[in-house]
């Protein structure tokens, strides 16, 4: 029997839907779920998107299975201060929130971004936007 993940599945619809997105893209250089052996701060555009922990809330009823599913989606950004990273962070909202978006194995009910916050990273050079995008989720039944 197959395993399936439900919140692996959820990142890939979230990273794809990114990545898909013009805007996004126009101004970051990639989304990934680990950097430790990317240069993700390459020229020209200085910025990029990862994708931070999630957290899993059940809402099991009498004949579903399912629940609410969020992500921290994290911004990085060395250009135009704390600007530049706010049009990232908006960015992300408008390709993610209340779209009409479909799950492979699951159904997605319902996503929405329900946070964004820019901050100055620890380095004093990099600014640090998150965003909290959260699904609620329909689980097959095998």
């Amino acid at each position: 029997m197959t395993v399936s993940s439900v919140q692996a599945e959820v990142q890939k619809l979230i990273r794809d839907t990114l990545l898909a997105d013009t805007t996004v893209m126009g101004m970051v250089n990639g989304v990934w779920d680990d950097v430790s052996d990317q240069n993700p701060f390459a020229e020209p555009k200085e910025a990029y998107i990862t994708i931070g922990p999630s957290d899993v809330v059940s809402d099991d009823s009498d004949c579903v299975l399912g629940g609410e599913i969020t992500f921290q989606l994290d911004a990085w950004s060395r250009t135009q201060g704390k600007v530049g990273c706010r049009k990232i962070v908006d960015a992300m909202k408008v390709a993610l929130h209340g779209k009409d978006l479909d799950l492979t194995d699951n159904a997605l009910v319902e996503i929405r971004v329900d946070f964004r916050r820019v901050i100055d990273d620890l380095d004093g050079i990099t600014k640090h936007g998150l965003v909290m995008v959260t699904t609620l989720i329909e689980e097959a039944t095998a």
